[in-house]
């Protein structure tokens, strides 16, 4: 049988579980997957972690919780895409954008993220009628671009910026909320 997570609103509580999240999937892709992806908070600690704690405020932020309570993964959707990425066309198309999908080691390897992906898209049908779930994946990261496009997610562009640096989660995938896998969905219950 497979488990079933609690998924909730993510609360200022949780940022420590989060930065926790960020810096073990950091570690880890350097260590084992050859990648520069997290290696630095971008563009500075201060303002990544901003970024979450506005993620959380916002509402847009969630936390998913094993059995016991701990923090297995967590996700952020949002109904707009950021303005430098996505084109004035994409961002009228309603759209889920998810960022931040995080799944923790004890639980990685369990199908875990990708059963994410769908409910995050389910969640955005129910919540704004999304036509699409998109992500920007970080550009270098090519094992996380085969990753993406293994769950059905088209590959639409790479944005080339001036320094890679300037943003460096450049590379844009998209798939059809049409193809959202109910099962997979269902592996969340919502309190």
């Amino acid at each position: 049988m497979t488990s079933i997570y609690r998924v909730r609103l993510a609360e200022a509580g949780d940022l420590p579980a989060i930065y926790d999240l960020i810096d073990s999937a950091a570690a880890w892709l350097q260590e084992h997957k050859n990648t520069d992806q997290w290696a630095r908070p971008w563009p500075d600690k201060p303002t990544r972690d901003a970024r979450v704690e506005k993620g959380i405020a916002d509402g847009l932020t969630w936390m998913v919780e094993d059995a016991k309570g701990s923090a297995a993964a967590t996700v952020t959707c949002r109904e707009h895409g950021n303005d430098m990425l996505w084109t004035p066309q994409e961002q009228d198309e309603p759209a889920a954008y998810v960022s931040r999908l995080i799944v923790s080691r004890q639980h990685a390897g369990l199908g875990l993220g990708a059963a994410l992906i769908h409910w995050a898209a389910l969640l955005a049908m129910n919540q704004w009628q999304a036509k699409w779930i998109r992500v920007d994946v970080w550009t270098t990261n090519l094992a996380l671009h085969r990753y993406y496009e293994r769950q059905g997610f088209n590959h639409l562009r790479t944005l080339k910026f001036e320094n890679r640096w300037d943003y460096p989660s450049a590379a844009l995938f998209q798939k059809s909320t049409a193809d959202v896998d109910l099962e997979a969905a269902a592996r969340f219950e919502t309190p």
